[in-house]
């Protein structure tokens, strides 16, 4: 364990040292050691929330989705508000708190639109948290809607908007970006948006998909990118990594011989994560894409939250992953590794302990 010292930072060149050569079991002892400090009370939480999509329509192309389409396709939809009103409903009554609202980025769809969503819901069901909207959908609101970034943010959290999610960094790296999403904006313009954000208050999340085309120095730096703007503003509240889902994907019709992702490796960054985030308070554990025992798993390797229920996924679903899992399973694996299982809100707020 000579490659990391607990009294000082972990650098770029010895995580890289760390992904390369450690030993698994080292990375997760490493990593334990790490989460222990940050949360000596074992107390690992989830939020019982739903995903809402509410459209699927979407002009970037990235090609590692396999969600989006396109307006004049047949399954193309928006959602109307009392479909979105009903889906709240469902969540309400099994004691959800929070919305992950995102969608497609629908060509036509400007702030008038998105002012009347989020303050529609925000009166209806004022019970419930809105964490929503990604950093490339606030950016072309903005253009569309000819204003400001900045004026996108401040005008939906005048309406009711709490927070945004971490979605839409993929891989914080131009070189990347330019082959698994060349329309998408770039790294730093996804780190100046949360950056604005939370100029106002307005907290975030932040997020990594490994498992495409990128090296372990991408990695480093996009790691490297959040921990950055986290010294200078204290806006993220949690980070969460998932790995590339390639069925139904053009990325993975151009490169055939992408490798799924293993559980090991999955381990071994998230591991990495945790030691280098060392100004995050939270790791959530991505049993979405990895299933519930390596979700469980995650928890020994610097994860603290098991992050969602999901009551409803659809976009890493429709590229091949189909895990679920439910309140009453999330307290148990989190009691079957010695740790006392919590309920929380959007803002980490402890509201039932099991």
């Amino acid at each position: 364990m000579n490659a990391y010292n607990f009294n000082q930072r972990l650098s770029k060149k010895n995580a890289l040292d760390l992904i390369q050569n450690a030993s698994l079991l080292e990375l997760g002892q490493l990593a334990s050691r790490k989460k222990d400090l940050l949360h000596p009370k074992k107390v690992t939480t989830f939020v019982v929330d739903r995903n809402i999509n509410y459209t699927n329509i979407c002009w970037v192309d990235c090609k590692f989705c396999a969600f989006y389409r396109h307006k004049k396709d047949e399954d193309a939809y928006i959602l109307t508000f009392e479909e979105i009103d009903q889906k709240i409903e469902e969540l309400l009554k099994i004691g959800g708190t929070q919305i992950l609202m995102q969608g497609g980025v629908h060509p036509n769809l400007k702030i008038d639109y998105y002012e009347g969503l989020v303050e529609h819901i925000h009166n209806k069901f004022p019970q419930i948290t809105l964490h929503s909207f990604s950093a490339i959908e606030i950016v072309y609101i903005a253009k569309i809607s000819k204003i400001t970034i900045l004026e996108v943010l401040k005008r939906l959290q005048s309406k009711g908007l709490s927070s945004i999610p971490g979605a839409g960094a993929e891989i914080l790296s131009n070189s990347v970006r330019d082959i698994i999403a060349p329309k998408k904006m770039d790294a730093k313009e996804w780190i100046n948006v949360h950056k604005l954000a939370h100029s106002i208050n307005m907290k975030t999340t932040a997020t990594m998909m490994f498992g495409t085309v990128e090296s372990n120095e991408d990695i480093i730096e996009h790691l490297d990118m959040l921990r950055v703007l986290q010294d200078e503003t204290s806006g993220f509240r949690a980070f969460i990594m998932w790995s590339f889902q390639s069925e139904n994907t053009k990325l993975k019709k151009e490169f055939p011989n992408l490798e799924v992702q293993s559980s090991n490796r999955y381990l071994r960054l998230l591991a990495i994560a945790r030691l280098y985030l060392d100004n995050f308070q939270n790791i959530q554990s991505s049993w979405v894409t990895q299933g519930s025992y390596i979700g469980q798993m995650a928890l020994k390797f610097g994860a603290n939250d098991l992050g969602s229920t999901m009551m409803e996924e659809n976009v890493v679903s429709a590229a091949g992953a189909t895990n679920c899992m439910n309140q009453d399973e999330m307290i148990e694996l989190i009691k079957d590794v010695g740790e006392y299982p919590a309920k929380r809100n959007t803002a980490y707020e402890i509201l039932e302990r099991y």
